[in-house]
């Protein structure tokens, strides 16, 4: 079925109002966690075959995530479904005021392939939450996933309600020309425009997960070991291949040594003395992702790793230091375990350095002064961050996840998601038991009236 036709069944479908009912949306979810649970080992299968994701890591980044996400929306949405009564104004008194969540309609949502089970479903439970259709568009790169998504979704719902499309650009594009209510995406910058650009032809609201240079700042106060240990966590897992791994760790001067040895320790400590022997450790997605992150080893000076095998797409986690500004590496999203370390002598100096740039979807600060962290926190944009940790934020359901300014724009997660795919209707329900007279053309005096009710 190619998109249109699809798109229309979903238009027919969600105009028949069966997709509104609490009571439909919590069975469609409750469908949807028994299909994953059924086929977690099919996933964890697809995900070691593209990416050569450990279980625990397949598990706790993906599975885990999105039933985790599931359960926390079933127990809620019915308080989130229901009208919320807000105050009105004097001007309007003896009127209620009411905001009802309203389903935007038919949604279209396109994965990428470094978490390709998760940021397909996770966006999919805020859009059956809200009681939408969608169409799903999972990464070509990621084929074993994308077919496992697909069969579990077929097996599960009619495609009138939910469907996948696999394919290439060529059917990203066909769904992009198409007048949906609402376009999730998650991906880099430059194909988040181009999304951007198409869904202004039909004026369709979009959600951008993009993507950027994420900074880490480890300041001179802070707990050198676990911060390598976190630090070391967040960029190397699957690979460095993740929306909100640390890009890049500016460094006070005083303890760069001492930082990078307590890396090489965790990195040890993780995968072993020959990582690219692990059989856990991750894969790049491909060979021309592989050769673009082999240019960037040229940059700078490698101080731990450095190898890689084009046979496997594996590359070694890989610390650089003397690097600038100028250098490729610092230009664009590296995208994969290398992990460029500058450093500083002032605070002031590594926010500034990072406020010069595109606001990042992620920040990391590792300080243990109150003071500093709050600093940070406020003088630094960023989509969401970590104090002390990092990629966390992403795992709790309560908070917001989304990015800002070239990083994306809107955010999703727990009621997040169910207000990303909802829209929030505005309704006033006035008395007629009396009128007031003065609001009308014919009044006298009504001026007056209104200027002092207005003031």
């Amino acid at each position: 079925m190619n998109g249109s036709l699809l798109l229309e069944k979903q238009q027919v479908y969600y105009r028949t109002g069966a997709t509104r009912s609490l009571e439909f949306r919590l069975a469609q979810l409750a469908k949807l966690r028994q299909a994953i649970v059924e086929r977690e080992d099919a996933i964890m299968q697809a995900l070691r075959e593209d990416l050569n994701r450990s279980e625990q890591e397949s598990f706790m980044l993906e599975i885990g995530l999105v039933l985790k996400e599931i359960s926390f929306v079933q127990k809620r949405l019915k308080r989130w479904m229901k009208p919320a009564k807000v105050k009105t104004a004097l001007t309007h008194t003896f009127s209620k005021g009411y905001i009802v969540p309203e389903p935007l309609g038919t949604a279209l949502i396109i994965a990428p392939w470094n978490y390709p089970f998760q940021l397909a479903a996770a966006p999919l439970v805020g859009a059956i939450a809200a009681g939408n259709t969608a169409v799903l568009k999972p990464s070509e790169l990621s084929p074993a996933v994308s077919e496992v998504l697909s069969s579990l979704i077929q097996d599960t719902f009619d495609p009138s309600y939910v469907a996948v499309m696999e394919g290439g650009v060529e059917v990203s594009r066909e769904l992009l020309d198409l007048p949906f209510d609402k376009i999730f995406f998650t991906g880099s910058v430059n194909v988040g425009k181009q999304v951007m650009a198409a869904a202004a032809k039909h004026l369709t609201p979009v959600t951008l997960e993009l993507g950027g240079k994420s900074p880490a700042i480890v300041h001179h106060d802070a707990n050198l070991k676990l911060a390598a240990k976190r630090l070391a966590f967040g960029k190397f897992i699957n690979a460095g291949q993740t929306c909100i791994a640390p890009d890049y760790v500016l460094v006070h001067h005083s303890v760069q040594d001492e930082f990078i040895e307590q890396l090489r320790k965790a990195v040890a400590k993780f995968y072993g003395a020959e990582p690219l022997a692990h059989p856990d450790y991750g894969r790049i997605i491909s060979e021309r992702h592989f050769s673009r992150l082999a240019g960037f080893l040229k940059d700078g000076e490698i101080v731990m790793g450095g190898r890689a095998d084009e046979l496997s797409n594996q590359m070694e986690p890989t610390v650089l230091t003397k690097v600038d500004w100028s250098m490729p590496v610092m230009q664009e999203e590296i995208f994969g375990p290398i992990l460029p370390v500058l450093v500083y002598d002032e605070l002031q100096e590594a926010i500034d350095r990072i406020n010069e740039r595109p606001k990042p979807l992620a920040l990391y600060l590792f300080s243990e002064n109150p003071a500093i962290q709050k600093r940070v926190i406020e003088a630094v944009p960023f989509g969401g961050g970590c104090i002390n940790d990092t990629l966390m934020h992403l795992a709790t359901p309560y908070l917001p996840f989304g990015g800002v300014g070239e990083s994306g724009t809107g955010a999703y997660h727990g009621e997040y998601s169910f207000k990303t795919f909802s829209h929030m209707k505005s309704v006033l329900k006035q008395t007629t038991k009396f009128d007031f007279a003065f609001r009308y053309p014919s009044a006298k005096g009504g001026l007056a009236i209104i200027r002092r009710l207005m003031k």
